[in-house]
């Protein structure tokens, strides 16, 4: 497309342009070597002040990343400007490449190159186009020098095995991926994710290597080498936590145990299925989980290890109307209402917001009494919240404690998640100590203890 700079002169709120232009120096650095450039311009959606001199950064896209939807897609261009604080407008160069073909894997493997040097002369020679696509005011006090933003993750290699359109989460992908590892370990995992919120992973589980010795020898994407899913270890920040509120009702659980009835977990959000798993085959729980999206079971169950049988039951169904069925005395699925936990693990859909959790629904009496309705006595509804904002979390709070007389929080420490925990009563006591309990023992086993004892009481009802 044509671009009149003229245009570019102002900010004008969400304004979005993509175009290609002939690369000014193909021969400079490999990151930008191919005979087209593609520049993408995002002004923020957020009304700039009138009186403060707008800011301005630029990012260059990692080579082989071009396709992928953090960088090709205008909601993945929203989710790091909103990411950058104070940006108004965000400028992206990459090099030109082709989209990987819906329902195709990719043979092009991303692998991280870093030189310093080259790409420090690569910003000096992109210095004079940013300086054009910058608004005028922003050289208000004649400053001529733009920001070169460094994008950064723990991906060290990934490839792209399948991609895939569900009815409801739309576009969405399966990677696999090795990870940066804290002790020069190797870590390799597999991903689902959406592109309603490319920043966002869904699902990820850790993935081993079939018949290697040595790990040296691993290759992702290589023909030979098979990768099988590890349902024994959670490896999403906030699913620990989630897991580690089960201690509240520890009590409760070993008395359920004693008299032969197996503990009940509904998860509300499957995606591939990792909660789900490790419930089962770590703590011996009957699962029922509920996803609204078909395509998204299948990929579960192709390439997360999500499997369906007397322990576990998939339900596809809209959450919250299952709860709501479940409530008014309705038999699904031969399903009967007595949980002892109910986990949602749901994210808003508006990317315009940035990544937040749970979706604005959940604020709604109606949804948490039906929680409430079908879970036993001492059971608990945890939910993953990323709020938008502290009123956020503080209306959610205020909501929740107009139906349940207790609520806790586990904050994950990530800056992002909190795990906020509603009980409709005040956690069981046993006569037993910690360590007589065998599912605390299992469960303090199962995470490492982790967050165990991090649980902390946020009031009630009469606070």
């Amino acid at each position: 497309m044509e671009v009149d700079g003229a245009i570019l002169e102002t900010l004008q709120p969400s304004r979005f342009l993509s175009f290609a232009i002939p690369n000014p120096n193909p021969t400079l650095n490999p990151s930008l070597a191919s005979p087209l450039i593609r520049i993408a311009v995002l002004d923020s959606p957020i009304q700039p002040s009138s009186t403060l001199i707008p800011s301005v950064a630029a990012m260059i896209v990692p080579k082989h990343r071009e396709s992928d939807w953090i960088f090709s897609t205008e909601s993945g261009h929203l989710q790091l400007l909103l990411s950058s604080p104070n940006i108004q407008r965000l400028i992206l160069i990459g090099q030109e490449q082709q989209p990987i073909i819906n329902g195709s894997s990719s043979s092009s493997i991303y692998r991280r190159w870093i030189d310093p040097n080259s790409l420090n002369n690569l910003e000096i020679s992109l210095k004079p186009l940013v300086i054009a696509l910058s608004p005028k005011s922003y050289f208000h006090n004649e400053n001529l020098e733009v920001p070169f933003l460094c994008y950064e993750d723990n991906i060290v290699c990934s490839l792209v095995l399948e991609k895939c359109i569900g009815n409801f989460v739309g576009e969405m992908l399966v990677e696999d991926v090795e990870i940066e590892g804290s002790d020069q370990s190797r870590e390799f995992r597999r991903r689902l994710r959406f592109k309603r919120m490319p920043n966002l992973v869904q699902t990820e589980i850790r993935i081993v290597p079939n018949k290697v010795s040595c790990l040296d020898s691993v290759d992702i994407g290589s023909s030979s080498i098979e990768f099988s899913p590890d349902l024994g270890v959670l490896v999403h920040a906030y699913l620990v936590p989630m897991v580690a509120s089960l201690a509240l009702i520890g009590s409760c659980i070993e008395k359920h145990v004693e008299s032969g009835l197996r503990p009940k977990a509904l998860c509300l959000g499957v995606g591939g299925g990792a909660l789900v798993g490790f419930l089962k085959t770590q703590l011996d729980f009957e699962v029922v989980g509920v996803e609204v999206d078909e395509e998204v079971l299948r990929v579960a169950r192709k390439y997360f290890g999500l499997e369906d049988g007397d322990l576990v039951r998939v339900q596809v169904r809209d959450g919250m109307e299952f709860m709501d069925q479940l409530a008014h005395g309705d038999i699904v699925g031969n399903i009967v209402p007595q949980f002892d936990v109910i986990m949602v693990d749901l994210d808003s859909d508006d990317p315009r917001n940035g990544v937040s959790a749970p979706p604005i629904e959940f604020f709604r009496r109606d949804v948490l009494l039906a929680a409430r309705s079908v879970l036993r006595e001492s059971g608990i509804f945890v939910i993953n919240v990323i709020p938008q904002s502290r009123s956020f979390y503080e209306k959610l709070i205020h909501e929740f404690r107009e139906v349940f007389p207790e609520l806790y929080e586990i904050n994950v420490g990530n800056v992002e998640n909190f795990v906020l925990i509603a009980a409709k009563a005040l956690p069981c006591s046993s006569s037993s100590s910690d360590s007589e309990n065998k599912f605390l023992t299992k469960l303090r086993l199962a995470i490492s203890g982790a967050y165990m004892d991090s649980i902390n009481r946020i009031g009630d009802a009469s606070n």
